[in-house]
């Protein structure tokens, strides 16, 4: 385990640069002293690691120093070709098949049967069931101006109207199938659904990154605060074994009751309504009301 550690501190160090002990610490969920510990580890291997003392000090390879280190365990070999990212979609597709055919090619041999093995085993299929998949004719010019830093005009339709935009792409993210868009404008950051871009263009001018800008950690702050802010409607549900597998409830009581939130009573009427005498609404009464009448309109439908 310590041995792993030592190879990607190493790792780490190479591909970052400076970094505080608290840094490496949180990174590899150790404490400081273990990591001081791997530091003295990997001076004593030979590593040239430097500490830099003061406010903005830290620990870094000395003189350009990088391992030529590139080893992979049998598991890692099979890591990296299990469920690849879809790079399609972004544009790089070949760039993806070539590089996985270069890797495999460098591999021992008792490594590349189980790679290959892996990919035959597993595949990551991203789209939900059932729902008509987003199209994303713009996604690689999109993709190809964040990697590079430029600035894009675009043409974004907002409910019914179309607006113009200046946009400076920070991120992509994929999410339940839909590939979303974090870029900054005058007024602020923003999230676009990549899908209502009605024209994209690369601008000839880039832009500065915010150095303290975290995809990760916007993507997560930003999903946490627009759940909140949706609209919900607690609905009280007396459900059967069947539907309390498709429902996903928040509270559980005695009996087979369940508290269930749904965007609004619209939303909860659709969904329980698939549900049949499997699911009961015993709160609040005007869905219930509903529900009732619309069983009743569908029962003199097929008499």
């Amino acid at each position: 385990m310590r041995a792993t550690r030592l190879v990607s501190l190493l790792l780490v160090l190479q591909l970052r640069g400076q970094l505080t002990a608290t840094e490496l610490a949180a990174h590899f969920a150790v404490s400081v002293r273990t990591i001081h510990r791997d530091l003295e580890a990997l001076g004593a291997a030979g590593v040239p690691v430097e500490a830099i003392r003061g406010p903005a000090g830290g620990y870094r390879l000395a003189g350009g120093y990088r391992t030529k280190l590139t080893g992979l365990t049998a598991a890692e070999a099979e890591a990296l070709f299990v469920a690849p990212a879809p790079a399609a979609e972004l544009g790089l597709g070949g760039v993806l098949t070539n590089a996985r055919l270069k890797v495999l090619a460098a591999l021992p041999a008792e490594l590349q049967e189980r790679a290959s093995r892996a990919e035959r085993y597993f595949h990551l299929d991203t789209r939900g069931w059932f729902r008509a998949e987003d199209t994303v004719p713009h996604l690689p010019v999109i993709a190809a101006a964040t990697w590079q830093g430029k600035r894009l005009g675009t043409r974004y339709r907002e409910g019914r109207k179309v607006v113009q935009r200046t946009l400076d792409p920070l991120g992509l993210v994929l999410k339940g199938g839909a590939w979303y868009l974090v870029a900054r404008r005058s007024a602020g950051m923003r999230v676009y659904r990549v899908s209502r871009f009605a024209s994209v263009r690369v601008r000839d001018e880039g832009f500065q990154r915010p150095e303290e800008f975290e995809l990760p950690a916007f993507w997560e702050e930003w999903s946490r605060t627009f759940e909140q802010s949706l609209p919900r409607v607690e609905v009280k549900v007396r459900a059967s074994e069947l539907a309390r597998r498709f429902l996903p409830a928040d509270q559980q009581g005695d009996g087979g009751v369940y508290v269930v939130g749904f965007q609004s009573l619209e939303v909860a009427f659709r969904e329980l309504l698939k549900f049949g005498p499997d699911a009961e609404v015993l709160e609040p009464p005007q869905l219930r009301r509903r529900l009732a009448a619309t069983a009743r309109e569908v029962a003199a439908l097929y008499a």
